[in-house]
């Protein structure tokens, strides 16, 4: 790790030191080309989007394209297990289930099934009395319905933030930790860049910042309508380990005003064991203050309509609170665009030299992502680009 305040001239910056970041970092050193991160806090925090243990994964969306770049992404998770040593997706199983025809920002049953139809991935539909006997849910609705897919399952995030690191290590990336980055200067030769620490030089640059990109984006001139939403989630013991169900998604009727009153949950970790289990109110609680990243406690009254829906549905589960955490995640205001990636090539001068990933539940595409922005900002194209959402 670099730790002096002198400025470090190389070929790629990448400003935040996340699961994309370093995925970013990683894919140009192993190029052969010098690259270096630049992260606000120290490595592995969790104040930011790559925050918690676990993200689920799965190939089912309501939109084709984004469920063919899950099944394009999972050889390079593959790819990434082999080259680190560690299996990090890990396919316990994905349960959808719900009212078909609820929408909310995960997509919606029918739909989602119907693309899994055309791409020929197996699934299993069933009634809410076989989910609640195969799984061990109770007391669902009698309309409810969805489907197990048995590729689905769960990411280990502290393995992929490890792994990312010790392999960039391995192949040259430096890591300026507590450096916070206060602008981005792109001009005819490269890019300045500038932080509370020194002032740095590359040819270009890759921001993945996360909650903080708008910031950087704005000051660019070139800014992007990009949400902050704080997440809470509610940790609970199990009875016992006879039941340990997959990931899990229930699909429920909105509320009066709209908001998206959905669950989601996790079975145990394969990677740690024990007994505590995750669910959470699919609520996106924005966040104010004119730092995205400042410490704030889990909301309380998610936590205890949580607790409330454990206590209903999953007997399993003891339903006290034993733990809570938070995570952020920054989403486009435009529905349709569940991803920003792409340079800035025509949007501001020098655009070209700075590549932008920004936005979207995007951990399960962090391989695929990485080696994105990595042909951008050394190619200045990606033929792997076409499934993702461009800027524009």
């Amino acid at each position: 790790m670099v730790t002096s305040s002198e400025s470090v001239d190389v070929q790629v910056i990448v400003t935040g030191g996340g699961a994309i970041g370093l995925a970013s970092a990683w894919e140009v050193a192993r190029r052969g080309r010098s690259v270096l991160v630049l992260e606000r806090f120290s490595r592995g925090h969790d104040r930011g989007s790559s925050a918690g243990l676990e993200r689920q994964w799965r190939v089912q969306y309501s939109e084709e394209r984004w469920s063919r770049l899950a099944l394009e992404t999972l050889p390079r998770w593959r790819e990434l297990e082999a080259a680190g040593g560690r299996r990090l997706v890990h396919h316990t199983g994905s349960l959808w289930f719900g009212r078909p025809g609820v929408a909310t920002s995960e997509g919606e049953l029918r739909a989602a099934a119907a693309v899994m139809d055309r791409l020929d991935v197996p699934y299993d539909w069933l009634t809410a009395a076989e989910i609640e006997k195969r799984f061990g849910f109770v007391r669902l609705p009698a309309g409810h319905e969805g489907f197990y897919q048995a590729d689905g399952g769960v990411i280990d995030v502290r393995g992929t933030l490890a792994t990312l690191a010790g392999l960039g290590a391995a192949a040259g990336v430096r890591v300026r930790e507590h450096e916070r980055v206060l602008a981005v200067e792109p001009d005819g030769t490269g890019v300045t860049v500038h932080t509370e620490r020194a002032v740095h030089r590359a040819e270009t640059v890759v921001v993945n910042a996360g909650a903080c990109g708008a910031e950087l984006l704005r000051d660019l001139g070139c800014p992007v309508d990009l949400h902050v939403f704080r997440m809470s989630s509610g940790y609970f013991a199990r009875r016992s380990a006879a039941v340990d169900p997959p990931t899990w998604y229930a699909f429920l009727e909105p509320d009066a005003s709209g908001a998206n009153r959905s669950f989601y949950g996790f079975g145990s970790n394969p990677w740690t064991g024990g007994d505590l289990l995750r669910a959470a109110p699919d609520t996106e609680v924005p966040v104010t203050g004119p730092d995205p990243l400042a410490p704030h406690p889990p909301d309380a009254g998610d936590l205890a309509r949580t607790a409330d829906w454990v206590r209903a549905h999953l007997p399993f589960l003891i339903p006290e609170l034993t733990g809570a955490s938070t995570c952020l995640a920054a989403l486009p205001a435009d529905a349709a665009r569940q991803f920003l990636i792409g340079s800035l090539a025509g949007r501001i001068p020098d655009g070209e030299r700075i590549v932008v990933q920004a936005g979207g539940w995007a951990f399960k595409f962090v391989p695929a992502f990485g080696r994105i922005c990595a042909d951008l900002a050394l190619d200045g194209h990606s033929t792997r680009h076409e499934s993702a959402t461009v800027l524009s």
